[in-house]
């Protein structure tokens, strides 16, 4: 995967006098009074940031707002005042900016949210070519958006006069890159989540590439049905069993595997306060609810985790939420923290299991990105990503 990279430009020394314009993924959560309640995304896009040096403009979308109609929740304001306060100089927020904007050398600015602008959903030529011409340098360091293609994340592209990929957007291409283009053997995926559906076409393209395909979750049930295992009121797609039969068989013919839990945890009611009652797969009753693996499934896992060259993990096995079913993530989780191959995690599922369970510092790479982490693992070229390419040749 051959793209720009911001870090070269930086290396040929090819910034000075240069007007940059990076697109980051500032896109964090805030309470009802407009505080962040969480700024990794922020803290992560200084580096390009400080970076660039000279006449620097930020960008990002924030929410979901209606294009053209401004209202203050939608702005970058609150942003705006914590890149203050992480690069130690006032960030001014500028508003209306397509048309032009006044940042002098050493001055960092940020441009409000780029989804007020009319066609920039619709990645219109129009809006991006007026972009474009803001800047020398375009950077694309918005990982989480690279799946979409919009103005501020394609269109530029295409008409600035360089473009190239921030330290963020590289990391993230780079990590995925090594995982499943360039895996060390044996490559084992961990994909979990309540729907088989929704996850349908990533476990075909894993099917045809992984050693190892742990499923977890209502995902873990379909393939237990398909199994020939009774599943109780357990959450089930059971429309798509051919397809989790199909899955098996595929990875079968080439000596790949899906292992079936062995034993599972399971509760009457979807509950906080409800009863862990762990069970053989083969014993499950008519009214029981499946909301883990069991401890010898948990145990086989992590062994197959422990020998694991490459590991790839989206999603929780069970309900970890509730600590009565969490064994089964948190057993994996200490088992690919553990482990001495190459981890990639991603999903805010997943993201949020490693907090609890406390391995950030133990995961090789953990993705920024949640939809643009799922497109790639589904083999999807990334547009962000493919007009960077296209730049480069």
């Amino acid at each position: 995967m051959k793209f720009n990279r911001f870090s070269d430009l930086l290396s040929a020394n090819q910034l000075q006098g240069k007007r940059v314009f990076i697109r980051a993924d500032l896109n964090v959560p805030q309470d009802d009074a407009g505080n962040i309640t969480e700024d990794t995304r922020i803290r992560a896009s200084v580096p390009a940031i400080r970076q660039a040096r000279d006449a620097v403009m930020v960008t990002s979308h924030l929410g979901r707002p209606v294009e053209g109609e401004f209202k203050p929740e939608d702005s970058l304001a609150p942003v705006a005042k914590r890149l203050s306060e992480l690069l130690g100089a006032e960030v001014k927020l500028v508003s209306d900016w397509t048309e032009g904007v006044d940042v002098a050398p050493g001055q960092v600015v940020l441009l409000e949210n780029c989804r007020l602008n009319k066609g920039e959903k619709k990645n219109s030529d129009e809006l991006a070519q007026k972009i474009a011409k803001l800047c020398d340098v375009y950077v694309n360091d918005a990982f989480g958006t690279a799946h979409r293609a919009e103005a501020t994340t394609y269109g530029i592209a295409k008409f600035a006069p360089v473009a190239c990929a921030g330290p963020l957007l590289a990391a993230e291409l780079d990590a995925l890159g090594k995982a499943l283009n360039q895996p060390a053997r044996p490559l084992v995926a961990i994909v979990a989540g309540s729907k088989v559906s929704s996850k349908l076409t990533i476990l075909k393209a894993l099917a045809d590439k992984v050693d190892n395909l742990i499923v977890g979750g209502g995902i873990a049930n379909t393939f237990m049905l398909a199994s020939g295992l009774k599943i109780g009121k357990s959450l089930v797609e059971a429309d798509l069993v051919d397809e989790a039969k199909a899955i098996i068989d595929m990875m079968a013919k080439r000596g790949a595997s899906v292992p079936i839990p062995v034993d599972v945890v399971c509760g009457k009611e979807f509950s906080p306060t409800a009863v862990a009652t762990v069970k053989d797969a083969r014993d499950v009753a008519d009214d029981d609810m499946i909301f883990d693996i069991g401890p010898k499934t948990a145990a086989t896992l992590a062994a197959q985790l422990a020998k694991a060259g490459t590991i790839v993990w989206n999603g929780p096995v069970g309900v970890f939420e509730f600590d009565q079913f969490g064994g089964g993530t948190k057993a994996l989780a200490q088992a690919i923290a553990d482990s001495d191959g190459f981890s990639i995690a991603g999903g805010g599922d997943t993201l949020a299991a490693i907090a609890k369970y406390g391995i950030t510092d133990k995961v090789g790479y953990i993705s920024t990105g949640g939809g643009a982490f799922l497109e790639f693992l589904e083999g999807k070229t990334l547009p962000a990503v493919e007009i960077l390419m296209q730049r480069a040749q």
